[in-house]
């Protein structure tokens, strides 16, 4: 009796993409295999071959497919927020963190040095979605601050990248409230550095 597919004729690829993402919230990168996602699609163990040959193969799409949505998730919140430089700075951390905190495990993927192959070019494109946010939330405070230079910028955007990275992995690691939790009544307030870089 053949196989039942749990996906359409030629659609192999997003099927293996979709469940790889769904399998990795669910198990962590340390439960993942092909053979585990190929038959959760319904396939043989040797049927991703021809789209992932390996398991990196495999990461590094979906980390692709994690940055275009983490640059929707900050693009959502920037497009209803204010158009002030700081408003849209707030606005494009709380995508920021609403993202990590609900895929951790694909928002550490996505950073990880050594499981993701850096040299695919689909990948380094991908990145640069969410970078050119960045350098967009950031170009207001080299201007304001007069540091409009290659050095200024990369410096702003480091300061500013480091907090809100930071905050994140705190937030998925369960050291800073998640967001949308309600706030202690001992919790500190949460610095805002909107207000700090770019001031009324």
């Amino acid at each position: 009796m053949a196989r039942q597919k749990n996906y359409h004729h030629g659609d192999l690829r997003q099927a293996l993409l979709q469940a790889g993402l769904t399998m990795l919230e669910e198990v962590g990168l340390e439960g993942l295999s092909l053979r585990k996602i190929a038959a959760r699609v319904g396939v043989s163990h040797a049927a991703p071959e021809h789209h992932f040959p390996t398991l990196k193969h495999l990461l590094n799409a979906m980390a692709c497919q994690g940055f275009r949505l983490f640059e929707g998730a900050m693009r959502r919140e920037m497009a209803a927020a204010a158009p002030s430089a700081a408003a849209q700075m707030r606005a494009a951390f709380n995508g920021y963190l609403a993202f990590a905190t609900a895929n951790p495990h694909l928002f550490r993927l996505m950073f990880n040095a050594n499981l993701l192959d850096w040299s695919d070019a689909a990948l380094g494109e991908a990145g640069d979605l969410g970078f050119a946010v960045l350098q967009e939330i950031c170009r207001p405070v080299a201007v304001r601050r007069g540091l409009d230079t290659p050095e200024g910028r990369a410096s702003i955007e480091q300061l500013v990248w480091s907090q809100v990275h930071g905050h994140a992995h705190l937030s998925i690691d369960h050291k800073l409230p998640l967001i949308g939790a309600p706030a202690r009544p001992t919790s500190a307030a949460t610095l805002d550095l909107a207000a700090i870089l770019l001031p009324d």
